[in-house]
């Protein structure tokens, strides 16, 4: 198990980093590496969405017994969610963060906490542009993408996989 996670790191790693130079002048390897990742997830995490929107749920909402959860909010929180965290995780600590000295499970929890603040913005910035502005279900999720990426980069990088390095900048 560990030579196929070493191989998988290893792997991501010279492919992202193979586009790096041109990038080199304007940000650092760790930001570039997290545009990467992140991009990479995103755009994963939209696919997901669009699949769960138009094959699983139909656009429909979703009655839970307790709660009813609307055609735009469930296909994230039903289905997208719980494939993007876990990739999302492996690639922000074994990619991205790697410096980071704090425990994994330390790291797990804060970047669990973080994701939580995601959720919450997704919910709201989703419920904003599809009722209030008016844009289509995938649109919206990806202008949505945008707000919650920028979060969650200053999020992650200052908290969750925080090291002595990122304190001090």
């Amino acid at each position: 198990m560990r030579a196929a996670h070493d191989w998988t790191r290893r792997v991501i790693l010279q492919f992202i980093d193979l586009f790096y130079p041109p990038f080199k002048k304007i940000m650092p390897l760790q930001t570039f590496r997290y545009a990467a990742c992140g991009g990479f997830n995103t755009v994963f995490s939209i696919f997901l969405y669009f699949v769960g929107n138009n094959y699983i749920f139909k656009k429909h909402s979703v009655n839970l017994g307790f709660k009813v959860i609307s055609g735009e909010i469930a296909p994230d929180y039903l289905f997208a969610i719980w494939i993007a965290f876990p990739v999302g995780f492996y690639l922000s600590r074994y990619v991205v963060f790697q410096e980071s000295t704090l425990n994994r499970r330390i790291q797990l929890f804060r970047y669990m906490v973080v994701v939580i603040g995601n959720l919450v913005l997704n919910y709201i910035c989703l419920k904003f542009f599809v009722q209030i502005v008016g844009l289509y279900n995938t649109p919206a999720k990806i202008a949505t993408a945008v707000i919650v990426i920028i979060y969650s980069y200053i999020a992650q990088r200052n908290y969750s996989f925080k090291t002595a390095k990122s304190v001090e900048s």
